[in-house]
C-alpha cells in the first residue's frame, strides 16, 4: 500500500524533483529537500519516496512547509529500483530528475536545463557538468560537460574516455519519453541509468550543456563491493551491445573496442576489492571472459 499526500501544483512547465529514500533522516535528507525546494525555477514539484523507512523520514518531510512537496511512503520495502519507477510513474512533470537522497544540485540547476532547450531538438535528456564532494560537502574534483561531438558514437566515446560523467544528479530526463522506454531497468539493476541513457538515445537526441551544476556524493557505496562481480560484468556487457547496435559502420569498431577496455577497467576495480585472494583470482578471470584477456594485465590494486 502506498500513501500519497498532494500539494496544490498546476502542471504547465512543471519539473519533478523525486527524491528516493530509506533511512536517511539523521544524514543528507534534509539538505536534499532544501535544495530541491531552493531551486530558482520555482515551478517544481518535489517527491519523497519512502522506501520503508524505519527512522524519522516522515517527521523530516513535515518540517517542510510548501505546498510543491509530495510524500510517498511504501509500507513494505520494494527495493531501490522499484521505488524509482514507482516516483516515475507518479511523475506529473514533464522533466524528470532523479534525486539521490545524499546528493546535491546547485539553486539553478532546473533553470540551466531549461534555457538549454532548443526548439528544434526532440531531447531525451539534458545532461550538465557534475562535481564530487565527500560527506561534509568538500569539492574533491569535478568535471565540466565537454563531449567531443553532438553524435550518439560522440556520446559514448566521450564516456569511455572520462570526458563525460554520467550521474543521475546532472541529468534531467524527458519524463514521457523515459516512461515511454519503461523507466530504469537492466538486467540486474545495477546500470539502470545507464541503460536508459541508452535507450533513450536509440529514439532521440540529447542536449550537454557544459558547466558544472550538480554534485554527487563520493563514497563508493556499499552496493558497489556487495555484489558480485560476475553481475557487474552481465550488465555491463548487455549495455555494450545496446551501445554497439547504434554505432555507425565506421564507428562501430572503435566504440567496440574502447567500450571493452573501460567497462572492463571498471569490472577489474570491483574485483579487485575483494578481500580473499581466490575470490579476486576467480573474479578476474570473469572479467576477463566478457572483455578480453588484456584485462588481466591491469593492475591487482586500485590507485587511492
Amino acid at each position: 500500500m502506498v500513501k500519497i499526500f498532494l500539494g496544490r501544483l498546476t502542471v504547465q512547465n512543471l519539473v519533478t524533483i523525486a527524491i528516493p529514500t530509506y533511512n536517511r533522516a539523521q544524514s543528507f535528507l534534509r539538505d536534499t529537500i532544501t535544495a530541491a525546494l531552493g531551486q530558482t525555477w520555482s515551478n517544481v514539484e518535489v517527491i519523497v519516496g519512502d522506501n520503508a523507512s524505519t527512522d524519522m523520514t516522515a517527521e523530516v518531510v513535515g518540517e517542510f512547509d510548501d505546498d510543491r512537496l509530495r510524500y510517498v511512503r511504501h509500507e513494505s520495502n520494494i527495493g531501490p529500483n522499484a521505488n524509482f519507477n514507482h516516483l516515475l510513474k507518479i511523475a506529473r512533470g514533464d522533466w524528470f530528475l532523479l534525486f539521490h537522497d545524499d546528493d546535491m544540485i546547485d539553486e539553478d540547476f532546473i533553470e540551466y536545463c531549461m534555457a538549454g532547450l532548443e526548439p528544434n531538438i526532440d531531447c531525451g535528456f539534458i545532461r550538465t557538468g557534475v562535481r564530487a564532494i565527500d560527506g561534509d560537502g568538500k569539492i574533491l574534483k569535478e568535471r565540466k560537460n565537454l563531449p567531443i561531438g553532438k553524435s550518439k558514437e560522440d556520446f559514448y566515446l566521450s564516456w569511455f574516455r572520462s570526458k563525460i560523467g554520467l550521474y543521475l544528479c546532472n541529468t534531467l530526463y524527458n519524463t514521457h519519453k523515459l516512461q515511454n522506454i519503461g523507466g530504469f531497468h537492466s538486467p540486474h539493476n545495477l546500470l539502470e541509468d545507464n541503460f536508459a541513457l541508452a535507450r533513450l538515445l536509440e529514439k532521440w537526441a540529447h542536449i550537454d550543456l557544459p558547466e558544472v551544476k550538480a554534485s554527487y556524493r563520493y563514497t563508493y557505496d556499499q552496493r558497489t563491493n556487495n555484489v558480485p562481480v560476475l553481475n557487474w560484468c552481465e550488465d555491463f556487457a548487455e549495455l555494450l551491445e545496446i551501445v554497439k547496435f547504434q554505432c555507425s559502420k565506421n564507428k562501430y569498431e572503435m566504440v567496440s573496442i574502447e567500450g571493452r577496455r573501460f567497462f572492463g577497467q571498471l569490472c577489474v576495480r570491483r574485483a579487485n576489492v575483494i578481500p580473499s585472494v581466490r575470490k579476486k583470482v576467480i573474479a578476474r578471470i570473469q572479467v576477463a571472459y566478457f572483455f578480453g584477456l588484456r584485462t588481466l594485465r591491469l593492475p591487482w590494486k586500485n590507485r587511492v
